[in-house]
């Protein structure tokens, strides 16, 4: 029987794999590429593409795909073979380092906000070779970034390996002035939780909004949601352990190292969790994870719902990023040690991390800002919209200790007794947990809990990286002419803590006095929506600091702007069209019917004794009858507010149409048709409901 060890990264071409395959000095000569960015001779690229062909074809590929990551938030391949005519008229199987370096698929249908006109077709995808190649079904897929002919980042890959760059060059600076000349890079490192809903697949196909949106767009409350907090950690059902399983599995091959797994809050909602790895090959194995878990799902006769609010009066579904720093020698550079008081070097990334979030908050809100994400951010169960940084009781005593200037005397280990003697003893850990905070520090790492679980997490991770990038630089620029290194230090720490202490709340994210106090003695940001805060990418401050560490060109940055407005304002439509036609073909003719069928009981009633009140019938009928005329006006009254978005041609005024007139007329047809559920007897309801959907999977 086969062991996990045994099969783990079996479809991979990893170290491993090129340590059996090529020659210790192509070997030697890729590490120092992969590690430190040395260039790629090319001699060394045909020797890994023979190797990588022989490999793949020995574990069953045909063909070979270079896989980007385009802006549409999914990933994009085009499939080659490795055939080749020979002169005999047979075939021989090639894959040269020219094929392996570079494609060129057309860039004409992917999005580019204005970069490129539709008849500019060329574009170039290049080689990552930091993250491996694998491969899935009978292609080898080669991780690439994707470009314009002009040279234009067209993906979420070039920006977030431009911004772990610009990291590493600020971070080493930091630790050269604290004498360490031994580190050659600092990588960031990210651990993406991944939250997901399953249903039925034979329900799901029986609901258009789900098809054509990811969500439901009606339905209402059930008897039963999760109130019970049952869910939570419960027993996980046949059904969908027997998906996980066999999940695991497929990612197991792929290498992704998928750890933890448990039912979520929501009914039929649930999590994956993987151990933490680079910053670059983590968003790759997510956008991986993403796929996978909808391929799975099909073949479990289920479906998986990646979207942020795919059920109302429920939670969402979030993606938790947990972000931290290390050097290529092992170190945690945001690892507190036993004293985080005398740890100096720590508290300065410390103070780094609590300076970026502040003065760019905004860029963190707009890296997770989607329609479905607005419909989850500040609904009780997420994050609100304003950002805002946990640090726990003993670093709030440290930095306010530095602040002061006031002896700190440590945090105190206290030993849990649980009352029970057979139970074991253990020392509680000196901070709780938040789980209302956006951005929380936990322990060695910070949590950015805002993200949207369909969104890649190279936005966020690039805007991180960045701000954080900035911080250092700042830090460096100061220090480096410093005639007294100690002295600025301790200054430039409790500056810090001073200027920026309004980030740090350690309270109830949740309550609505915190919004109050945050955005308005703290004077924090409060962009509740998708048109609310992407106009400020181009706010000069972002645009500068974005530019001037070369993570972004300014027309990279306005081609984001539009793309970002441009998917909200299309998914809101497609979500609106769909609203229409399922009132005007689904909802209103059903409860239309069931009147009738009303109306023929009590004409029967009325015929076995005409002094038969029928009250019931009456009262039922009328309120039938008004719910189908106000669905009728609803549905019309939301078409017109779509007609009138033809006439606004800037996308930001139709963004901000959308949110103020769409959504509200959205939202009013739904009133409408879900008090129309509740009132028409279920087997005229033409779909399934939100307690079908939600406790369909046994």
């Amino acid at each position: 029987m086969q062991t996990v060890s045994d099969y783990f990264g079996s479809l991979v071409f990893d170290d491993r794999v090129m340590k059996a395959n090529l020659s210790a000095k192509v070997y030697q000569s890729l590490r120092k590429t992969i590690d430190e960015g040395a260039q790629l001779d090319i001699s060394v690229a045909n020797a890994v593409a023979t190797a990588m062909k022989d490999w793949a074809l020995a574990n069953g590929a045909t063909h070979y795909t270079h896989w980007f990551q385009p802006l549409t938030g999914i990933t994009a391949e085009k499939h080659d073979g490795f055939l080749a005519p020979s002169p005999d008229g047979g075939v021989i199987m090639e894959f040269s380092g020219k094929e392996l370096i570079q494609g060129e698929p057309d860039a004409s249908s992917f999005p580019s906000g204005g970069l490129r006109a539709t008849f500019e077709a060329r574009g170039y995808t290049a080689w990552d070779p930091t993250s491996y190649a694998f491969i899935k079904g009978k292609t080898l897929c080669i991780p690439t970034a994707f470009c314009s002919y002009g040279g234009e980042a067209l993906d979420k890959k070039t920006p977030l390996l431009r911004s772990m760059e610009a990291l590493n060059k600020q971070a080493l600076r930091i630790l050269r002035l604290f004498g360490n000349d031994t580190v050659k890079c600092v990588r960031t490192s990210v651990g993406p939780e991944q939250e997901y809903f399953l249903i039925d697949k034979e329900m799901y196909e029986k609901r258009r909004d789900l098809r054509f949106t990811g969500r439901t767009l009606f339905g209402a409350k059930p008897p039963k949601g999760q109130e019970m907090d049952d869910h939570y950690f419960g027993v996980i059902k046949p059904r969908v352990a027997a998906y996980m399983e066999e999940l695991n599995e497929e990612l197991w091959k792929l290498g992704i190292l998928a750890k933890t797994e448990h039912n979520e809050v929501a009914p039929a909602q649930h999590e994956l969790a993987p151990i933490y790895t680079t910053t670059n090959i983590a968003t790759d194995h997510n956008q991986l994870t993403m796929e996978i878990m909808q391929k799975v799902a099909t073949k479990h006769g289920l479906v998986c719902l990646l979207h942020e609010k795919p059920f109302a009066g429920v939670n969402g579904s979030g993606k938790h990023n947990n972000w931290s720093l290390a050097t290529d020698t092992g170190v945690n550079l945001l690892s507190p040690g036993e004293t985080p008081y005398e740890n100096a070097q720590f508290l300065l990334f410390l103070c780094a991390v609590i300076k970026a979030v502040d003065d760019y908050q905004d860029l963190l809100r707009i890296s997770v800002a989607t329609a479905g994400n607005d419909h989850r951010l500040g609904a009780n169960e997420a994050p609100p919209a304003v950002v805002s940084m946990f640090l726990g009781d003993e670093l709030n005593a440290v930095l306010e200790a530095i602040e002061t200037g006031t002896p700190y005397s440590g945090a105190e280990k206290t030993q849990m007794k649980l009352g029970v003697d057979v139970l074991p003893k253990f020392n509680r850990d000196t901070t709780d947990r938040n789980r209302t905070s956006p951005f929380a520090f936990t322990g060695n790492k910070f949590e950015f809990r805002m993200l949207g679980s369909s969104n890649s997490i190279a936005c966020a991770n690039i805007m991180l990286n960045s701000a954080v990038a900035e911080s250092l630089k700042i830090y460096a620029d100061r220090l480096e002419k410093a005639e007294d290194f100690q002295t600025a230090l301790h200054e430039m720490i409790r500056k810090t803590i001073k200027d920026h202490k309004n980030i740090i709340f350690n309270g109830n994210g949740y309550d609505d006095a915190w919004i109050k106090e945050a955005t308005g003695q703290r004077g924090l940001l409060n962009y509740r929506t998708t048109p609310d805060c992407v106009p400020h990418l181009l706010d000069k401050k972002n645009v500068e600091m974005l530019t001037s560490h070369r993570v972004f060109k300014e027309a990279e940055l306005k081609s984001r702007y539009e793309i970002t407005l441009e998917n909200y304002c299309k998914t809101v439509i497609i979500e609106a069209n769909t609203m229409i036609d399922m009132a005007k073909t689904e909802i209103a003719p059903a409860v239309e019917a069931y009147a009738k069928e009303v109306a023929k009981t009590a004409a029967a009633k009325k015929a076995v004794d005409a002094a038969l009140p029928c009250t019931y019938e009456s009262g039922l009928i009328r309120r039938l009858s008004s719910l189908t005329d106000r669905i009728a006006g609803k549905a019309d009254e939301l078409e017109q507010a779509l007609l009138s978005l033809s006439s606004v041609e800037k996308i930001g005024e139709q963004a901000n149409a959308i949110r103020d007139t769409v959504l509200v007329k959205m939202s009013e047809l739904r009133l409408a048709c879900d008090e129309a559920e509740t009132i028409t007897a279920k087997n005229y309801w033409p779909f399934p409901t939100y307690g079908d959907l939600l406790f369909g999977v046994r």
